[in-house]
C-alpha cells in the first residue's frame, strides 16, 4: 500500500498544478481585454484542458484508492500573486498576462517533469497517462511562447 500512497501524492501534485492552471487561465481571460478575442478562446481551450486532465487523474487516484487534491499548490499561489501584482502594474497588457502565462506553463511541465523523475512507482498505464498530458502540455506552453516572442517583436 505504501507504493500506493507515494504515486497517490505524485497524481495529487498533478491535479493542484492543473487547479492552478484552471484558476489561472480563467483570470487570464478575465484580465485579457475583448479585442483579444484571440488569446480569450486560447485561455479558455487551456483552462478546458487542465479541466480533462484533472477528471482523468481524479479518476486514477480514486483508482489507486487515495483521496484526490482539491487544492492549488503554494508555487500556484505565488503565480496567481505575481498576475495580481504584475496587473497592477502594468495595467493588465497583452504582454503582461501572456508573460504570466508562460510563467504557469513553466511550472505545469517542471510539476510533470518532477512526477516522471519520482522515485514512485509508476505503472505503464499512469506513466503513459502523465507523459501524454505533458506532451500535450508542451504544445499549450508553446503556443503561449509563441504569441509572447511574436507580441515583443511587434513592439520591438
Amino acid at each position: 500500500m505504501a507504493t500506493n500512497e507515494k504515486l497517490v501524492e505524485v497524481l495529487n501534485d498533478l491535479i493542484e498544478i492543473n487547479n492552478d492552471r484552471i484558476t489561472g487561465y480563467e483570470k487570464a481571460v478575465e484580465e485579457t481585454k475583448d479585442i483579444d478575442v484571440d488569446l480569450k478562446a486560447i485561455f479558455s481551450k487551456m483552462a478546458d484542458e487542465s479541466r480533462k486532465y484533472k477528471t482523468e487523474l481524479t479518476s486514477e487516484v480514486s483508482r489507486l484508492g487515495g483521496e484526490p487534491a482539491e487544492g492549488t499548490t503554494n508555487l500556484g499561489k505565488i503565480y496567481r500573486v505575481w498576475m495580481d501584482v504584475k496587473a497592477t502594474f502594468t495595467g493588465k497588457d497583452r504582454q503582461s498576462v501572456l508573460e504570466a502565462c508562460e510563467f504557469g506553463e513553466d511550472a505545469a511541465q517542471k510539476a510533470y517533469t518532477d512526477a516522471l523523475a519520482s522515485d514512485a512507482e509508476i505503472d505503464a498505464n499512469t506513466r503513459q497517462l502523465i507523459t501524454d498530458q505533458q506532451g500535450s502540455l508542451k504544445t499549450s506552453h508553446d503556443i503561449i511562447k509563441k504569441y509572447t516572442d511574436m507580441h515583443k517583436a511587434a513592439n520591438a
